[in-house]
């Protein structure tokens, strides 16, 4: 009989959203599912917004603090969708109350602060893992099959982007993404770690960055309310406005611990970009290129295709595609970002079934802080920039 696991999530606002969605919808995609997810309990800031977000999201009960119910023994996982300053604190407490944990992306606000999280869940023995869903798309793990089979040869060169525009307009509410109290970072932290997790994916540990980390807004109008709004859509030029601390774009040069070498780029103040991040990879013996807004593709070339018929080819990734059993019955049917987080759940929760970290864990979270840390030592400083040596023996070299 398939064991159900009792969910207590912290934070009810778009990624509560996106985490309740996976939870309802995992078993219908991947059955018979490795565990049930059950939505015992949702926590947010104010009893008010956590009874909102029990009834949005069909979660049995609703509270406002989450010390109470991470310790109750009817818990069994817990899912941190909160801003990055309680990362930490969350982590470290429910592993020493033996929960299996979930933490949305970036792991915490530095390296620093991510290690001790680490160390947690390693003496607690729970499984643990990071929410670098990116990776999950279907088209992103074909890109990982072809290189681990050799289909490109050996990687020579990896670039990266994350650009996005929510934050272009200079009226736009000063979120809390924008402080670095309680985000760490700016586009380093909340896109930059997408990129990094995917390098460190596709082609291995960054050892090496150089770095230009401008930051375009310097104050932002005050937002009303205690909702955090992210992007202009609510945007105010007759409010008091405060500082922005943080870096709004990172531009950097990569050297990784395998010889290849790349570039990694991520703004939110790129006019007409959405949710663009692309991927283009040259290996000795091809190249991949992959863009997020048209998840479904694969770009692939291979050195010894036939002269005639040299260039990119289309790959529609479907049923025959990493994880396409569990999702829909012809290629290019559609994947969206929400299957991405479906399959997330179902990683997790297979996890925990089995008893065997997945991955991306908190050891990989750990070292794209490690990363993300030298990117802004980086920008500060304009020299390049080593990792720190504590990424090599922390976390395995590849991440499954």
């Amino acid at each position: 009989m398939t064991k159900t696991l009792n969910v207590a999530m912290i934070g009810g606002g778009f990624m509560g959203k996106a985490h309740a969605m996976a939870y309802a919808a995992m078993p219908m995609f991947f059955w018979p599912a490795p565990a049930i997810p059950h939505r015992k309990v949702v926590v947010d800031v104010t009893d008010d917004l956590a009874h909102d977000a029990r009834a949005r999201f069909g979660f049995d009960e609703a509270s406002s603090d989450w010390r109470a119910v991470i310790v109750r023994d009817d818990i069994h996982v817990v899912d941190i969708c909160a801003p990055n300053n309680v990362h930490a604190e969350i982590a470290i407490m429910a592993a020493k109350a033996g929960k299996h944990i979930i933490c949305e992306k970036p792991l915490a606000r530095g390296a620093e602060e991510a290690k001790p999280m680490l160390d947690a869940v390693q003496k607690a023995g729970v499984i643990h893992m990071v929410a670098f869903n990116y990776r999950r798309t279907p088209a992103v793990a074909l890109a990982r099959k072809y290189i681990e089979e050799g289909r490109i040869g050996n990687v020579l060169n990896f670039r990266g982007t994350y650009l996005q525009d929510w934050s272009a307009d200079p009226d736009g509410p000063l979120s809390w993404r924008f402080q670095k109290k309680i985000a760490g970072s700016g586009a380093i932290g909340d896109i930059g770690t997408h990129v990094v997790d995917l390098a460190h994916y596709l082609v291995g540990p960054i050892a090496e960055v150089s770095a230009l980390t401008p930051t375009y807004v310097k104050t932002r109008p005050v937002q009303a309310g205690g909702v955090d709004k992210l992007g202009a859509s609510e945007k105010r030029t007759d409010s008091e406005r405060a500082p922005v601390d943080v870096d709004d774009e990172v531009v950097s040069m990569l050297r990784f611990e395998n010889g290849a070498i790349g570039s990694l780029e991520a703004t939110r103040n790129a006019w007409g970009r959405n949710n663009f991040i692309s991927l283009e990879i040259h290996g000795t013996e091809g190249s991949i290129l992959f863009n997020y807004e048209r998840r479904d593709e694969l770009q692939v070339m291979f050195r010894n295709d036939p002269g005639d018929a040299r260039g990119f080819r289309t790959v529609y990734t479907g049923p025959t595609h990493p994880y396409g059993e569990g999702l829909w019955p012809i290629p290019a049917l559609g994947i969206g970002y929400s299957e991405t987080k479906i399959i997330e759940c179902y990683d997790f929760f297979k996890a925990i079934a089995n008893g065997k970290q997945p991955s991306p864990n908190f050891a990989d979270g750990y070292a794209c802080e490690l990363v993300a840390d030298a990117l802004i030592e980086a920008g500060e400083t304009g020299q390049w920039t080593k990792v720190k040596p504590q990424m090599a023996r922390d976390r395995a070299k590849v991440p499954a």
